[in-house]
């Protein structure tokens, strides 16, 4: 019958008789499984609108559409992914997920992030040691000798221990189980009410494939439990906070520490034509990325539009660091420097990077370098410039504001204010102080 609310008894079922019967082998455990679900939210009395039940490719996930409460279905091994991403969009909805030992295998990072994190979802597992929809392949949890299409002389793997495993990475509630359990409903109910992440573990029957191929039946559950010296039962009930309702406590406390980002608006005039490239390119450790930020953030305050492309090693503070900058008074869609109007090179590390592209520099840019450099041959116009012993004089973390401001005052962009107000706006004062200094130097280079 489909779910309804009686005045005197409430909901009598979540599933509804529209699709027909279940669609499982005679015999299998997900038969078990999900009769049983239906008995433990019916104990719940949840209204269906607030409930999501979450399943993913297997035997399992054509489960959930025989369900009256929302549903979601999705991707080999992602059922805890999707679960999570409704629960912390949603933390007042009861997301249950459905998955397979084989949804486990395939998914089995989202497994330990659930558990170590806390998020409050219920994780249900049909644990029948196989692959059921595509053949009866072996899986994470086939026992060692275990027969299947894949291991066909005998799983020669031991098995993951789901319910250890989620342990071992901060489960706050876990049980193991079997589809014979007779309080199977009510272990479900308790799992679901749950504050935080609750992972139930039941071993089932695969009548169709693993079963049959290994003799299994009820007792031979028994005997891999034994075998393995597994528990069955409640093996881990250790409340701590719920990941949503912990972050959101974080996030309140922290809010107040976290500055508001101050608008940008145009406050100068610029002389840009058109769409301008410019290439910075220097040494991890010359503040080149964000001094190229401040830059096109100068040029916002000056009207532009502006985008910023970054090059640099994995590693820090060595090697080299290239910023691409363009600046229109359009809109800016193609974000790529193919002919650079403007190219300064800092350092050794930078030439070193950008030497070809120097080589193919068209006569129409301006190549802004650093005066000791031995630089190859170009069509480029080339300026040198002592930005090296300039920094000296005020810092060498500001050698990239000094080159800037060299090529702002020749090219005359914008103007030297607007990049004045960047560095001000967006820089805590010490450092702001010491790269003001930097763009007077700077600007003074090309002046004379």
């Amino acid at each position: 019958m489909s779910t309804t609310k009686a005045a005197a008894n409430g909901y009598t079922t979540y599933m509804t008789d529209k699709l027909g019967p279940l669609p499982f082998c005679p015999g299998c455990g997900h038969y078990v499984l999900i009769k049983a679900l239906d008995k433990a939210l019916v104990k719940l009395q949840l209204d269906p609108k607030n409930v999501v039940i979450v399943t993913d490719i297997g035997c399992i996930g054509l489960s959930d559409r025989y369900f009256t409460t929302n549903a979601f279905h999705g991707l080999h091994g992602r059922s805890i992914t999707y679960a999570c991403g409704l629960k912390l969009a949603r933390p007042e909805l009861t997301i249950i997920a459905l998955k397979g030992d084989g949804g486990c295998g395939i998914g089995g990072t989202h497994l330990l992030n659930v558990a170590r994190r806390n998020i409050g979802i219920t994780l249900i597992v049909g644990n029948n040691f196989n692959y059921g929809m595509t053949g009866g392949q072996h899986s994470v949890t086939t026992p060692t000798d275990g027969l299947t299409s894949t291991t066909p002389w005998g799983n020669v793997e031991g098995p993951m221990d789901l319910c250890g495993t989620a342990i071992a990475a901060g489960a706050a509630w876990a049980y193991r189980s079997t589809m014979f359990d007779k309080e199977l409903s009510d272990v479900m109910a308790l799992a679901i009410d749950q504050p935080g992440f609750a992972m139930i573990d039941i071993w089932e029957l695969c009548t169709a494939y693993y079963s049959p191929r290994n003799e299994l039946k009820r007792k031979g559950l028994d005997d891999l439990l034994a075998s393995y010296n597994l528990k069955v039962g409640l093996l881990a009930d250790n409340p701590r906070p719920e990941y949503s309702v912990h972050y959101k406590e974080a996030y309140e406390a922290g809010k107040s520490v976290i500055k508001p980002k101050l608008p940008i608006e145009k406050k100068y005039d610029n002389s840009v034509s058109r769409q301008t490239g410019i290439v910075l390119a220097g040494s991890a450790g010359q503040k080149i990325k964000s001094t190229a930020t401040l830059f096109a953030q100068a040029s916002m305050f000056s009207g532009l539009d502006a985008t910023q492309k970054d090059d640099y090693p994995i590693t820090v503070m060595t090697g080299h660091s290239l910023a691409e900058i363009i600046v229109s008074r359009e809109r800016i869609d193609y974000t790529a420097i193919d002919s650079p109007d403007y190219f300064l090179v800092i350092s050794e590390d930078g030439l070193k990077r950008a030497r070809a592209r120097i080589e193919k520099l068209p006569e129409t840019c301006t190549l802004y370098a650093e005066e000791s450099l031995d630089l190859p041959e170009t069509k480029a116009r080339v300026i040198r410039l002592p930005w090296a012993e300039t920094a000296k004089k005020i810092s060498k973390l500001s050698v990239a504001v000094i080159a800037l401001a060299t090529m702002l005052q020749d090219t005359g962009l914008f103007s030297q204010e607007a990049f004045a107000t960047a560095i001000s706006q967006f820089q805590k004062a010490k450092i702001a102080e010491t790269n003001l200094k930097a763009l007077e130097a700077g600007a003074e280079l090309v002046s004379n």
